[in-house]
């Protein structure tokens, strides 16, 4: 099968409606389902007032919101129990910042362990908190799941407010209230992160609150609410449009200092920051900070608004950074050792060590189910002694359907068709390896998916121009449900072929062409990394994605390749 497919051509009624805008913009409208003018013009004006939903729709805002208010007037102890990863830290910034803006003093954030506690609320957590005074939990982008819980703490006598996006299962915990889109049928949409929901919290604090509040004040909040929804992979439409795109605004004027200072350690342009940063540049950091055990640093270096702090924190996420990424290394290069003395490399490659990070597996996993062409499952052990792993799909395998396939050997398990976690008791992790390629034997072809790219449109090199680009930003941000457009460009002649960074790990192609885009680059891909490996003076199909990037306050414009074919 193909694995590239081109989008088919816009039909002539729907060129028609769409006839105000650019064939090239109406191809890639239609692309994305948009066939109405109507369509149209709420994708690529987004607003602010009218396309955000009445807060009051989710399922227990009533609740929440009488509860919070009646904690505020009583001074409680209120905890703020966020997750630990891009989506649940900047999401308790943002209730964070509410507090201190309508000046109640009573609040502190509470973010679990992730080695030690694990995802969601914890009976262990709670009863900490309650030791602690705490008389209100708020929880963000976790705990619809944890019932034991939520049981503690009503026994300690503790409320909790629930706010979160995630699935929930047929018995709820029996919590104050339950703030998720996940459940109730008012809402119109169910796509919000976590940070998502408790921005709309916020919103409708606000509706029923009497506080001194400058009008409009929190729309300073979207820049960690644009933040979490690109970052968590939330599909970008409907409200999460509007959201992330007024978000990546107010991230390009964000005041907040140790952003500012991470945007310039990086070479980033503030003004022109895009979703791509927020993928390779702020995510990881907030990532590193709860997979090496201090999600800590990452809320305080977008939460404070002391300088000096905010250097402190950045300098130690810096270095969180630094060590995640050796660590890595180490497991990989470990992993491999493991892969070299066997005789010979298994349809699926299971393997692990007590002394790897469960939250770090997931990096090597990728490398290896790249590398070796096959289904990857790595697991360590965790600072509870669990054996705990990350699993990922060579593009070919399914990993949930292998999961299922060996569910009795495991103690639980979830993800999707590319990439999963699991875990194994002391027992079975033995002979996890046997079970699951004997499994790969016996559902193989069930396990089987055709991965297919689709390319938006097919490109002549010399027709990209300026104005070509900036009716392609139009769309942005890109991401979760508004992928950015993939091209083909034909007949691409490659003057020369060169390797840059530090360890020559990038590939570079200088292009001959009149228009605006004179190279290619694809990070952590060599040359002969591709379908065909492209030579100098050699002409190529390419397929890639049109960028600008704003390095050392100079505009590159240039293609992302994904694949030379």
């Amino acid at each position: 099968m193909d694995r590239y497919r081109i989008k088919k051509s816009i039909p002539d009624n729907i060129q028609k409606e769409l006839s105000e805008y650019s064939p090239f913009l109406q191809q890639l409208l239609y692309n994305r389902g948009i066939e109405t003018k109507e369509e149209a013009e709420v994708f690529l004006n987004p607003s602010y007032e009218e396309h955000l939903h009445d807060p009051f729709l989710l399922n227990d805002m009533d609740k929440a919101v009488e509860r919070i208010l009646s904690a505020i007037e009583r001074n409680e102890h209120i905890s703020i129990y966020s997750d630990y990863d891009c989506d649940g830290i900047p999401g308790a910034v943002v209730l964070h910042d509410f507090f201190k803006n309508i000046n109640y003093q009573h609040f502190s954030n509470f973010i679990p362990h992730r080695h030690y506690d694990g995802f969601g609320l914890s009976e262990p957590a709670v009863e900490k908190l309650a030791e602690e005074g705490v008389q209100l939990i708020i929880t963000i982008d976790c705990g619809t799941t944890d019932i034991k819980a939520v049981k503690k703490a009503k026994e300690l006598g503790v409320d909790v407010i629930i706010t979160d996006h995630h699935q929930a299962k047929e018995v709820l915990p029996d919590a104050a209230a339950i703030v998720n889109p996940q459940i109730g049928e008012k809402y119109p949409f169910t796509g919000l992160c976590g940070a998502g929901v408790i921005f709309k919290v916020v919103q409708a604090l606000l509706q029923k609150g009497e506080f001194d509040f400058k009008d409009g004040m929190e729309k300073w909040y979207l820049d960690m609410v644009g933040l979490a929804t690109i970052a968590d992979m939330v599909p970008l439409i409907d409200e999460n449009r509007a959201l992330a795109y007024y978000g990546l605004r107010v991230l390009q004027k964000s005041r907040r200092p140790g952003l500012q200072q991470l945007l310039k350690k990086q070479r980033v342009e503030q003004r022109y920051i895009t979703e791509d940063d927020i993928g390779f540049v702020i995510g990881p950091r907030i990532n590193a900070s709860s997979r090496m055990g201090v999600p800590e640093d990452a809320f305080g270096m977008l939460a404070t608004d002391d300088v000096s702090k905010a250097g402190m924190y950045l300098e130690h996420l810096e270095k969180l950074n630094t060590q995640r990424k050796t660590e890595v290394t180490t497991i990989t290069k470990s992993a491999h050792k493991k892969i070299k003395i066997l005789t010979k490399v298994p349809d699926v490659i299971v393997l692990g060590d007590s002394k790897y990070r469960p939250s770090l597996v997931g990096l090597t996993a990728s490398k290896l189910a790249e590398e070796y062409n096959r289904p990857t499952f790595v697991w360590g052990r965790d600072g509870n002694g669990c054996i705990k792993g990350s699993c990922r799909s060579n593009g070919t395998i399914s990993v949930i359907t292998l999961m299922e396939a060996v569910s009795d050997h495991l103690l639980g398990f979830g993800g999707h068709h590319m990439a999963g976690g699991f875990e194994v008791d002391d027992i079975k992790i033995h002979t996890l390896s046997k079970e699951m390629n004997d499994a790969y034997k016996r559902v193989s072809d069930v396990a089987h998916i055709d991965v297919v790219h689709d390319v938006d449109l097919e490109l002549a090199l010399d027709e990209v121009t300026p104005v070509l680009l900036q009716e392609q930003k139009r769309l942005a941000p890109f991401g979760e449900g508004n992928k950015k457009p993939l091209y083909k460009f034909k007949d691409v002649h490659v003057q020369e072929v060169s390797l840059f960074g530090k360890g020559k790990e990038h590939t570079k192609l200088q292009l001959e062409t009149s228009g605006c885009i004179k190279e290619a680059i694809a990070f952590f891909k060599k040359p002969d990394e591709f379908t065909i490996s492209p030579e100098s003076e050699k002409k190529v199909t390419l397929l890639a994605y049109m960028e600008e990037s704003y390095f050392m306050g100079r505009l590159q414009v240039r293609l992302r390749l994904v694949d030379v074919l």
